[in-house]
Parts: C-alpha cells; structure tokens; sequence
C-alpha cells in the first residue's frame, strides 16, 4: 500500500503585476514581493539610513560621467515572474536611465542590501537567491553591528550561477579605505558607514 501526500506549492498568490499596481506606502516603509507573499518593511532607522547615503555618494561617485550606470535609492526591482518575487535594495546601480519606479532585473548591475539586526536569516538568504536567480551580475551586503560604531561590507560576483565573495582591498592610505572591484572601481570609506 502506497501513501499519497500533497505538497502545496510554497509560492503564494500574489504576481509581480499585482505589487506593481499596489499601492506602495508613502511613510519610508517599503513594500516587497516575496515568493508571491507581501513583506512590508518599517522605515529605516538612522545607521541604516546612514549607511545608505554614504554608499550611494560612493557609487555616485564612481559611476559620475558614466552614461551607461546610473545610481539610485529606493526602487523596485522585479526579480522573476515565476518565484513571484519584486524586491527593492537599498542602492541600486542600474544600466538604464532611472525614469521609471520599479524596472526588471536586468536592469541591475549592482544591488546594495544593508542588513539592519531585525533581518532575519531566511530574509537575508531569500533575498540574496532572489538576486541570484535574476542573474543580478554584482551584490554587496553591509551588516550594521548593533551596540558597536561598525559595519561590515562584503563583496559578491555572480559566477555560473553562485554568488562568490570578492574582497575589498585597502586603499593603503591608513585611513579605512577599501576599493571594491565589480561594474566600476568603488572606493568607500568603512569608517563612514556609521554615524
């Protein structure tokens, strides 16, 4: 006698269309799509925001002059149609002009998450597959240590399908510097992703 059991399907009944039609909140939440369920983030507390605005003076920065690689904050990126998922990283550097508010993965090149200490591990893991599977070439996290005046920033590559750590390298300068490799040479200081 054989058993018969039915996995329900993980992903949920929201698509990527629907999030994009949504009404988005207007207060600094940010309302992400993930594996067809809704995920409203609060809005960003003050290291975090920080945190964001020195990254992206970093990549402005780099890309300055650039007409192909443009830096934003705060826009959607629609990940994949079948996993449902649209998410929306803190910085993004996009190959196309920024004059939409949500465009497809594969008009990311870079995509910046902070990680605030309420991240949970599923979230953090969900996203970084998520970015992955859309085949986003580069990603950086920053983990903002709670209690401490740090962060830490870490480098990725997409290669054949995986995410690979790219170190970032001193500048040599001694004063916190790091350069990191990936669609533009970055130069960030460590030191003023916190407050």
């Amino acid at each position: 006698m054989t058993a018969v059991t039915d996995l329900a399907h993980p992903i949920g009944p929201t698509t990527v269309d629907e999030w994009r039609s949504a009404d988005h909140p207007d207060d600094g939440s940010q309302l992400e799509l993930i594996w067809g369920y809704y995920h409203e983030s609060p809005p960003p507390g003050g290291p975090h925001q920080y945190a964001l605005g020195a990254l992206y003076r970093a990549l402005w920065q780099a890309v300055e002059g650039n007409d192909r690689l443009h830096a934003v904050t705060g826009v959607g990126i629609e990940i994949s149609t079948a996993i449902r998922t649209a998410l929306i990283p803190d910085v993004a550097l996009l190959n196309t002009l920024p004059t939409t508010t949500s465009f497809p993965a594969s008009a990311l090149v870079l995509a910046v998450e902070i990680w605030s200490p309420g991240n949970n591990v599923h979230e953090r893991e969900t996203k970084v597959a998520g970015y992955a599977i859309a085949g986003v070439p580069y990603l950086w996290t920053v983990d903002m240590h709670a209690g401490r005046r740090a962060a830490t920033l870490r480098a990725f590559e997409l290669v054949g399908g995986t995410y690979r750590e790219r170190t970032p390298m001193p500048t040599g300068d001694g004063a916190g510097r790091v350069v990191v490799q990936g669609p533009v040479e970055v130069s960030v200081d460590l030191a003023s992703l916190v407050p």
